[in-house]
């Protein structure tokens, strides 16, 4: 990997976009914040020379207004001290950081663009939008080891997207009864089945064992059918825990593992990419912590970017009309995010899930305008009036729909799985 010093000088700099609010003037509080992440302080300090900010410190690059409101979005101890109220005014800021700060270091990437920011007591509200590498300093981290077209190799699914669900319950399936259910939706045709985020090594159903009986019933599935199915297990866990189980499943003939990043956090992921050539499943749970309001935390466009980082080959971006919080608009942006390279190479796979059925399809296909998701679905497939067969068979008719520019509703007049999908899941999904 080329060192820091190397780089072209238009390489040498990586940006961060924010959305801020703010009752002092936006251009001073974007000099702050460049000072506060690079080499300043609230006054300049012993030796902070000019030639030291010159080579270290942040630039604004852009400051432009958006609005005013009358009440501040977070309640602010500072401003209160210094008897500071609105109108309050908020702006979207670029800064531009320099590469030789931080270095091919994810945790430190992550303190500077983010770090102290949110706490600064000249904002009532800041969310990070944004970030930008150069595609020489995006190459100095880890790259997915699978990504799209290790995926579709490991699955033998050469362009369509790859359909699957979610082992569901989550909790109370002892080893062998988890391994049954794997063993049906393999015969039903699923391409992927994912554990649930909270089912990792329960005392019911411990993980060596549910991986041991679980790979059991796939390599026979494959032996007689020829498909190969890619199980996600969740092997969430301190490092030396995940390492040791993603080591079993590899042992097992597995190809996938599936981390909750969050609670896991940038080294540990890190640090698993680089021991295990297992496809990483990285499940977002918690993220919405991070972005449900709209003058705090981040976007889903600044956290992919610094998931793939880490090295993650799959990102779950939810679903459209799903049953959770996030506007359609937002989930369309989460996959193109995923979906757009960095870097030659480095593009990973969005993971579409939450109330997922037939219906859901077209608008996501017309929106993405590509095949290179994993779609899941757990109703759509299981609780299809005529079985899971023809629930998996329901999607890949409205797959083909939509990649052919039928209507669903043409496509379905030749179609029974399809049909019945869309005559018993309709009425109860609108």
């Amino acid at each position: 990997m080329p060192a820091v010093a190397s780089l072209q000088a238009d390489e040498q700099r990586f940006s961060a976009d924010y959305l801020i609010e703010t009752p002092l003037e936006p251009a001073h509080v974007a000099e702050v914040m460049a000072g506060e992440q690079s080499c300043g302080t609230f006054v300049r300090v012993a030796g902070e020379t000019d030639q030291l900010r010159q080579r270290a410190r942040a630039e604004v690059l852009s400051v432009d207004e958006i609005e005013s409101v009358a009440e501040p979005s977070l309640p602010n101890a500072w401003q209160q001290r210094q008897h500071i109220g609105g109108p309050y005014r908020r702006a979207r800021i670029r800064i531009s950081f320099p590469v030789a700060n931080v270095g091919p270091n994810l945790p430190t990437l992550a303190a500077t663009v983010a770090g102290n920011l949110f706490d600064l007591g000249e904002v009532t509200g800041l969310r990070l939008l944004d970030v930008k590498l150069p595609a020489a300093y995006r190459r100095q981290f880890d790259l997915p080891r699978q990504g799209i077209a290790g995926t579709r190799t490991l699955t033998g699914v050469a362009d369509a997207p790859l359909l699957g669900t979610i082992i569901k319950p989550n909790v109370g399936l002892s080893a062998e009864e988890t391994a049954e259910l794997v063993g049906r939706l393999c015969e039903a045709g699923v391409d992927f089945i994912k554990d649930d985020e909270v089912c990792a090594n329960p005392a019911h159903a411990p993980l060596k064992e549910r991986v041991q009986a679980v790979m059991r019933r796939v390599r026979a599935y494959q032996d007689r059918s020829g498909r190969r199915v890619m199980i996600a297990f969740n092997i969430t866990d301190d490092l030396d825990a995940m390492r040791r189980h993603a080591e079993l499943v590899e042992r097992e003939g597995g190809s996938c593992v599936m981390v909750g990043l969050n609670w896991c956090g940038f080294s540990a992921v890190q640090s698993l990419r680089r021991s295990t050539p297992l496809a990483l499943h990285g499940h977002r749970n918690g993220f919405g912590m991070m972005s449900r309001e709209p003058l705090l935390g981040m976007s889903f466009a600044a956290y992919q970017t610094m998931w793939r980082l880490a090295g993650v080959d799959h990102l779950h971006v939810h679903g459209l009309n799903g049953k959770f919080s996030e506007f359609n608009d937002e989930v369309v942006a989460s996959a193109r995010a995923c979906l757009s390279p960095m870097a030659d190479g480095d593009a990973v796979m969005p993971v579409f899930s939450n109330a997922q059925w037939a219906g859901t399809v077209r608008p996501t296909f017309d929106a993405i305008h590509s095949s290179d998701v994993i779609f899941l679905s757990g109703g759509g497939i299981l609780a299809h009036p005529d079985g899971a067969a023809a629930g998996v068979v329901s999607l890949r008719q409205a797959w083909d729909a939509a990649r052919s520019g039928v209507t669903v509703n043409d496509y379905a007049k030749d179609a029974p799985e399809l049909r019945r999908a869309l005559e018993f899941f309709g009425p109860r999904l609108k």
